[in-house]
């Protein structure tokens, strides 16, 4: 249901098709990010969406998208070097999308990033990933959630 209380955002980007791959619980320290996208450039396998982030244990977590079409390249590429850094665990969902929001000045605008999660939370959408920037606010979800995901967010935004 659209109402004039949406909040106003340049439009909704969707990228489809893809794998969230996790190079998960690696002791943190300085390489590890270098090591698994030197390894990805090397190979010319793309990968987008890059989130990482350290736990209480002080383990190392990254998760990117790659295209489903280049999963076992990038699976077979990172076993190596997944050891290599001493990560517990290759992860790998597929298939995800990306739902990306953006808009100008969003770090001087609060509310969207709550409105955005709060939308997907109503909807039954489990928000697999995050990561945002100056004016954009991506979320990795199931794909099977897509469609529902997105009309969520269709409700709570004005677009052009």
């Amino acid at each position: 249901m659209q109402n004039d209380k949406r909040i106003k955002v340049g439009g909704i980007i969707e990228s489809r098709d893809l794998c969230l791959v996790g190079v998960m619980s690696a002791p943190d320290r300085p390489g590890i990010v270098s090591a698994i996208f030197g390894a990805l450039g090397q190979a010319h396998l793309n990968a987008g969406f890059i989130v990482q982030s350290v736990d209480l244990n002080n383990e190392s977590h990254i998760q990117f998208c790659v295209a489903h079409e280049d999963r076992q390249r990038a699976l077979k590429l990172l076993s190596p070097t997944a050891d290599e850094v001493g990560a517990a665990k290759l992860d790998c969902r597929c298939p995800v999308s990306i739902l990306s929001v953006f808009g100008p000045d969003f770090r001087e605008r609060p509310g969207i990033a709550g409105t955005v999660f709060g939308a997907c939370a109503t909807a039954g959408v489990n928000i697999l990933a995050v990561s945002t920037s100056i004016s954009t606010i991506s979320i990795v979800i199931d794909d099977r959630e897509h469609d529902q995901a997105r009309d969520a967010l269709k409700d709570v935004l004005s677009m052009p």
